[in-house]
Parts: structure tokens; C-alpha cells; sequence
């Protein structure tokens, strides 16, 4: 099974249609692939980041790296 058929089918078990989920493989590969080149990381690493947004988003949460700072007096604002 090669990577694309593997994120291909991530995607089907995340709730995607066949030809959705063959399309978002293809996106996210491409766009490791992209990642990597520009911030000088292993590719695998880009795609880990990748997935981890992918998969908390799905379940509707925010990687802790993207969530907002948090504001109002419970921050010490």
C-alpha cells in the first residue's frame, strides 16, 4: 500500500467520500512536501503536523500549538 493510498484511506475513516478522501491524500502530501521544503524539515515531520491538525480538527479541537493566547482576567489581562 503506498502513502497516498494510506492517507486516502485516513481520510475515508475520518468521514470523507472516497473521491474526497483521495483528493485531501493528494493535498496533504503535496503540502508536507511544501512544508518540508520551506522550514528545512524532514518530510515525515511536515506530514505528522499535517495529520495532527487533520485529525484534532475532525474531532473539533485545536493542535495547542494554534490555539489562541488566552485573554480576559483568568489571564492576568
Amino acid at each position: 500500500m503506498t502513502e497516498l493510498d494510506q492517507l486516502t484511506t485516513l481520510c475515508e475513516r475520518l468521514g470523507a467520500s472516497r473521491a474526497q478522501a483521495a483528493t485531501m491524500a493528494a493535498q496533504l502530501a503535496k503540502r508536507a512536501d511544501q512544508i518540508a521544503a520551506e522550514r528545512g524539515i524532514a518530510r515525515e515531520e511536515a506530514l505528522r503536523g499535517l495529520l495532527e491538525i487533520v485529525v484534532k480538527g475532525r474531532a473539533g479541537e485545536v493542535p495547542a500549538r494554534y490555539a489562541a493566547p488566552p485573554t480576559g482576567p483568568e489571564a492576568g489581562a
